[in-house]
């Protein structure tokens, strides 16, 4: 017979692929609620949702049977009510992985969000959709800014100072209005990091849409001097460091650094003397080398996560009415910028899990996995999927430098991901070119053990070395590197071990 501990987890599974298959339910109702306004059908069809909840009932299985009209009429009811509200959405080319709808919907539930992806010959047509009706506005993204700005009928004063428009609004009698909250985005973030450029010298990296809202917003809050770097401009990548040696604030708005190619940055920042603080666009990964390399140089910083809620949430003023950028900010209450970044932070963030061999780090991510509904990957055995042999065998076959260099690899890989409960092998530690991938995403978990509990099993370096030693020379970077540390005694059970990790997970993270 199975332990109520082992149902649970049966039923913690059974949730999170209920949860799944609903989200992703919801998600093609929001689609269809978009094909029926653009083709001018009604919503809701009461003779096929009869005949869909019929098929239902035969399809389920006896026990479900007897419940499924009661839990479809349910489920219907919400997609009906999702496809009757106004639909807004983000605008781009191919936006896979924006963040908008999630960041909308803690905003508001008074509109649907979508994701949009057109070619530019389709924005006239998508246009007149929306003045008919099917839409009520856009965000839009790279690289229709500009063409937005030409396709609307009226701007606001941040629009037109901007030459760009990110946040569209069909109005009630079909005309466009177009403004621009990145503007205010980037104010907003670089106030809440403690940055002020009033009287300050400033460079800004890059050229494209982004660096404008930037210069303007730069201007307004009193910069001194401001000079773009661009490859080919007058100030390039290479004569930078000499024709702005006085720069105390740098921003950084080109793509370097972006997901997936996380190990880069713009400039070398320790070429800069007077630098104080620097601020980067770029949201994912949360912190880009540019910013952690900034952080051990003790600078300020601040990261683009916060500019994408901010202007996410002034967008919204305008989707629910405001007409003025002044209207649109009068309505904006900070605290509610504050509250979606942290929700946002944490659901992007990584849960990744350091700590000694035979700590317990596999269990403790397959366990946290299932408690938080999220994908887990043991890097171990991603090491095992790619090589053709496990950790241990490449150790004792090719030594540990060859070994340290490909789980180099992986660990950048992987942990530059967003949402994952990662589980490192215990000398990711060691190598410090490992330090900015733990860093750039995740919320770092040590697992602490007692060194009596650890398991030896296919351990050659804690088998050659010995726990005490291994632990002395890992101890600080164990400690360093981690947001959290549960430390858990000598367990009866591997339940009682888990049961109480997570009792602390729970205690540091506010669950």
């Amino acid at each position: 017979m199975n332990t109520l501990d082992e149902l649970r987890h049966e039923i913690d599974a059974a949730d999170k692929d209920l949860l799944e298959a609903f989200g992703r339910r919801l998600d093609i109702a929001k689609r269809i609620g978009e094909v029926k306004r653009a083709e001018g059908k009604p919503v809701y069809d009461e003779s096929r949702e009869i005949s869909k909840i019929a098929r239902l009932e035969e399809m389920a299985s006896f026990e479900a049977r007897p419940y499924v009209k009661e839990l479809y009429q349910c489920v219907m009811n919400t997609a009906k009510d999702l496809e009757e509200r106004p639909l807004f959405g983000v605008l781009g080319r191919s936006i896979p992985h924006t963040y908008s709808p999630e960041i909308h919907s803690l905003i508001t539930t008074d509109y649907a969000y979508a994701v949009i992806e057109r070619e530019e010959e389709e924005l006239g047509q998508l246009w007149e959709q929306g003045r008919s009706g099917v839409y009520g506005g856009f965000n839009v993204t790279i690289p229709y800014k500009k063409k937005a700005y030409e396709l609307c009928d009226q701007l606001t004063e941040g629009a037109k100072i901007a030459g760009a428009v990110n946040t569209v609004v069909f109005r009630p009698d079909g005309t466009a209005l177009g403004a621009n909250t990145d503007i205010y985005g980037f104010k907003y973030m670089m106030k809440s990091a403690g940055i002020n450029p009033a009287g300050k010298s400033v460079i800004i990296l890059g050229t494209g849409g982004a660096s404008t809202a930037v210069n303007i917003a730069l201007l307004d809050l009193g910069a001194l001097r401001i000079r773009f770097v661009s490859r080919s401009g007058l100030i390039n990548y290479d004569n930078v460091y000499d024709e702005c040696s006085d720069a105390q604030i740098v921003v950084n708005t080109t793509p370097v650094g972006m997901f997936p190619e996380i190990d880069r940055s713009p400039v070398d920042l320790s070429r800069f003397k007077n630098l104080e603080a620097v601020a980067d666009v770029i949201y994912n990964p949360s912190v880009t080398r540019f910013l952690y390399d900034a952080q051990n140089l003790g600078l300020k910083t601040c990261g683009g996560l916060k500019m994408l809620t901010s202007q996410a949430v002034k967008a919204s003023a305008f989707f629910r009415g405001a007409g003025s950028d002044d209207e649109a900010e009068s309505s904006i209450d900070e605290e509610e910028i504050e509250r979606v970044t942290n929700l946002i932070s944490r659901r992007m963030k990584n849960i990744t899990i350091i700590g000694m061999p035979g700590s317990g780090k596999t269990w403790l991510s397959r366990e946290l996995g299932v408690h938080l509904g999220r994908e887990v990957v043991d890097l171990d055995l991603v090491y095992k999927d790619r090589f053709g042999k496990t950790c241990a065998q490449t150790l004792e076959e090719e030594g540990e430098s060859v070994f340290r260099e490909r789980e180099t690899r992986i660990a950048y890989e992987y942990l530059s991901k967003s949402g994952l409960v990662i589980s490192c092998g215990g000398g990711v530690v060691v190598r410090e070119d490992n330090f900015f991938p733990l860093r750039c995403n995740s919320r770092v978990i040590y697992n602490k053990r007692p060194l009596e509990v650890l398991s030896m099993n296919n351990r050659p370096l804690s088998r050659s070395k010995g726990p005490e030693k291994l632990y002395e020379e890992r101890r600080e970077a164990y400690e360093s590197l981690s947001d959290v540390t549960i430390e858990v005694p000598e367990m009866d059970t591997r339940e009682e071990f888990l049961k109480e990790a997570i009792r602390q997970y729970d205690e540091n993270n506010g669950n």
